[in-house]
């Protein structure tokens, strides 16, 4: 098990091996394997993406990402021409609806609503949106509701994480009940963690997947 002193260098050597990431303004501290990210950058896409490197690293349980996204001065936009933004970037994503999403900004904070069929059309609008030029936060309230009929879809899972080289491994376990999965087991890091719940999302009808894995290098 790796101490917070070993934890913290790696999350530091992670950030520093992602080109688009600032490291040297970025900080990361590290307490019974919560890291905790502070500093300044000038996007919030890098933000995220800070986040996701972190998410990758063996050893971390949590993550409070307390990056401050400021904007230089070119930057800077009005809200209205934010949204307008966002709303022209998934015109152009063939993964978001046409219909049905409304975006709500204020003061560079924004927030997503309405509803879509699958995780993957959810996830398409909050990677279009955090992208934009001016966004300082997101928040992503938008539902999933498939329109598809629910069918117990455990095995097609299960085939899903075999097919996958960082899960074919592991030992997660799958129940499945009117629309809910529930994935049970053991994951090295919170990124296999998020693809295994993403490859839960992907099957027909999922309306919620609960998590219940644990994160155990």
């Amino acid at each position: 098990m790796k101490t917070d002193s070993q934890l913290q260098s790696d999350v530091l050597n992670e950030l520093k091996w992602r080109p688009h990431i600032h490291a040297a303004y970025l900080g990361v501290s590290a307490r019974h394997g919560v890291v905790t990210l502070t500093g300044q950058v000038g996007h919030f896409a890098e933000k995220a993406a800070a986040e996701s490197a972190t998410k990758a690293v063996a050893g971390v349980k949590g993550i409070a990402n307390e990056i401050q996204v400021v904007l230089p001065n070119a930057h800077k936009r009005t809200d209205q021409d934010i949204a307008q933004a966002i709303l022209n970037a998934w015109s152009w994503d063939h993964e978001v609806p046409a219909d049905g999403l409304k975006v709500t900004v204020t003061e560079g904070q924004v927030k997503l609503e309405g509803i879509v069929d699958g995780q993957y059309q959810k996830d398409a609008a909050s990677r279009s949106a955090r992208h934009v030029k001016g966004v300082c936060a997101l928040l992503n309230l938008i539902d999933v509701k498939p329109k598809v009929k629910w069918s117990d879809v455990t095995a097609q899972i299960e085939a899903a994480f075999r097919r996958r080289a960082d899960l074919e491994s592991r030992r997660i376990s799958v129940s499945t009940r009117d629309g809910q999965v529930t994935l049970e087991g053991d994951v090295a890091s919170l990124a296999e963690r998020d693809e295994a719940i993403a490859a839960a999302w992907a099957a027909p009808g999922v309306s919620e997947v609960k998590d219940d894995l644990r994160i155990t290098p």
